[in-house]
């Protein structure tokens, strides 16, 4: 199997069954990693970085090399995307010496220029629209713990950013039920919400927006919540903890929740912010499954766009 598209830039571009896919074969390189080791071989994914983080790199860096392949690392400074050089000579120069690019950027129109002037595959690994590789390890973490999707009744409590577009991407593709509740004014943005919508009519998912954190938590057995400022966002700390402060995740929320809800963060999490530490250590939170699933979900899209088929 191949996707429907050369690049990754949201899950709405995936069809269900190719979101399927690509967990099941995440979860295939899970229980076997020896099972693809060369899928990759003498192949090179640059990896360009306009912002920091733990988990990005040392996920698609580790891939890379679990799959026979090689990673290098582009800094902010290396690129300064669209100010040192077009961002289209990037994606021009690129497609020459690598078979794969990987994005985390600030605006996500960087990620669609990229795709755009680039003949090899282009991975968004984050940006202000989207997360789709983070979704796609949550999804893998909560059909690890609850196995059949559908079944899945999602509570996310937070701001309407990228991690929440792709959750609600996510879930309409996967026919499960996900309610937002995020404080008025921090809404997941409505062209989001319409797309998620129209993909949930073939799937049978329910999408909800409520402004009551403990609305939103009632009935779910996976709560889900994010940093309150983002990358960027940081001159507006404090304003955003004062809004925010009553969608904390804490014991209170949780028992709001059915029985033995699972709890999950992209991280990294501001421990005593949106999550409370009885909540991020305790036994039902799976923020380091999920955590290690980046790894598993992106050696999958990296087999799917760089290298082979999935085979039987």
């Amino acid at each position: 199997m191949r996707l429907s598209h050369k690049d990754l830039s949201s899950i709405h571009d995936l069809t269900p069954d190719e979101f399927r896919a690509i967990l099941d074969l995440a979860d295939q390189m899970k229980a076997n990693p020896v099972r693809h080791a060369r899928s990759l071989e003498r192949k090179t994914l640059a990896m360009i970085f306009e912002k920091p983080s733990l988990r990005t790199r040392v996920t698609f860096e580790t891939a890379m090399t679990q799959l026979g392949g090689h990673a290098i690392y582009l800094a902010p400074s290396d690129i300064q995307l669209g100010n040192r050089e077009s961002i289209p000579d990037v994606a021009r120069n690129l497609e020459r010496m690598v078979d794969a690019i990987m994005a985390r950027t600030f605006h996500h129109d960087s990620v669609v220029q990229l795709a755009r002037n680039s003949r090899v595959p282009v991975i968004n690994a984050l940006s202000d629209y989207s997360h789709p590789c983070q979704a796609l390890a949550d999804f893998q973490t909560l059909r690890e713990v609850r196995r059949d999707l559908k079944s899945v009744r999602l509570c996310y409590v937070g701001d309407g950013n990228n991690v929440c577009h792709s959750l609600l991407f996510a879930v309409a593709k996967c026919g499960a039920t996900l309610t937002v509740a995020c404080p008025r004014g921090y809404e997941p943005l409505k062209q989001v919400v319409d797309l998620a919508t129209l993909d949930a009519q073939e799937t049978g998912a329910t999408l909800r927006v409520v402004h009551d954190p403990a609305e939103g938590a009632r009935g779910a057995n996976a709560v889900y919540t994010d940093v309150w400022a983002s990358m960027g966002q940081e001159a507006e700390t404090e304003a955003r903890a004062r809004v925010f402060r009553p969608f904390q995740v804490n014991d209170a929320l949780m028992e709001k929740a059915d029985p033995g809800a699972v709890f999950l963060h992209c991280l990294p999490a501001h421990r005593g912010w949106e999550v409370t530490d009885s909540v991020a250590d305790s036994p039902v939170s799976v923020i380091f499954q999920q955590a290690e699933n980046r790894l598993h979900t992106q050696k999958a899209v990296l087999h799917l766009l760089a290298g082979g088929e999935i085979r039987p």
